[in-house]
């Protein structure tokens, strides 16, 4: 049996604060993630992109503002629990009980779910059975490994272009192939990629992977049957994602679609049990990152009173101590 003061599931840039604001209020926490390393869902899908609506940050990369939450809140040494996953409540004396997977057992003052859109996975490019992890991928942790490469990028939304405009300056080529002419990307990224050197294919998919071990080449079908080989090192299938709450759902948390209900305190309807980020849902919600931060400290001090009657919900700021 483990004990925590609190429980953040969800290690994206909510629950990273989640985990800092719960230390600065003197809490132990423990924070778990099922991806193997922190930061969420802008670790796994936009690592480079710059974040433009971060308060006191003009611009900044997604890795970037991860590495400055996780540094946030070293101090207090919350423990990570990565790779791992919160598969069943329960309550023991009043107080949560977190099921994890594997069978580990985590007793809990109260918990904060924090987990963006839940569960995602990304959306299988048809063709690329027997390739992956052998030139296709559908995140880039590190660009600087598609250095030289002949690079195929297959989607039209936000993160095909934005992979476009961090891939170009270092790959050897990169084509962008859509199968619609209309994109879902915003326009301003649209436009900075057309100005670059990046090859756009509309009304094409590619119907084809070439090579043994490894990608080689990819084969484009446009509509109306013209059929082109392009050199191909790695395919980057940002087709998005497909999400769910995952167990959560069997929680007995009140929903609204896959969001969690929540109330002007972050509580859900069950007891001890909190929310915070892109997960949650009320009247006027605004799913920003900026956002999240503030509902983590809001459900941190609300939590705290739950976990302690004698804490005051208001600690005072930061910056007043000595």
């Amino acid at each position: 049996m483990r004990e925590v003061d609190v429980a953040v599931i969800g290690a994206g840039p909510s629950g990273l604060f989640a985990a800092y604001y719960a230390g600065f209020r003197g809490f132990s926490v423990a924070v778990i993630d099922a991806l193997p390393e922190p930061g969420g869902q802008v670790t796994a899908m936009y690592p480079e992109k710059l974040i433009l609506d971060v308060a006191g940050f003009p611009a900044i990369k997604g890795r970037e503002l991860v590495a400055n939450l996780v540094e946030q809140a070293a101090p207090f040494h919350p423990e990570y629990l990565l790779g791992s996953r919160a598969e069943k409540l329960a309550y023991v004396d009043g107080r949560p009980v977190l099921g994890l997977a594997g069978g580990e057992q985590l007793h809990c003052g109260a918990v904060l779910v924090t987990g963006g859109l839940g569960s995602f996975t990304p959306r299988p490019l048809p063709v690329a059975d027997g390739f992956l992890g052998a030139g296709i991928v559908y995140f880039v942790p590190q660009p600087a490994e598609l250095a030289g490469q002949d690079v195929v990028i297959v989607g039209g939304g936000d993160s095909a272009f934005d992979w476009a405009v961090t891939l170009q300056p270092i790959a050897r080529s990169v084509t962008l192939v859509h199968r619609r002419e209309k994109f879902r990307a915003h326009a301003s990224t649209v436009a900075r990629v057309r100005s670059l050197p990046v090859r756009v294919v509309v009304n094409a998919e590619v119907t084809r992977l070439y090579g043994e071990d490894q990608v080689t080449g990819a084969e484009l079908t446009v509509r109306g049957g013209e059929v082109e080989k392009v050199p191909a090192s790695t395919v980057v299938a940002a087709l998005g994602f497909t999400a769910d709450l995952g167990p959560l759902a069997e929680w007995g948390l009140t929903l609204d679609r896959r969001h969690i209900v929540v109330d002007s305190t972050m509580a859900t309807n069950l007891p001890r049990i909190f929310a915070a980020g892109d997960i949650t849902e009320y009247p006027g919600k605004v799913r920003l990152i900026a956002t999240g931060f503030g509902e983590a400290a809001t459900a941190v001090n609300n939590a705290a009173v739950t976990i302690d009657p004698t804490a005051h919900l208001f600690p005072g700021h930061s910056s007043d101590g000595s």
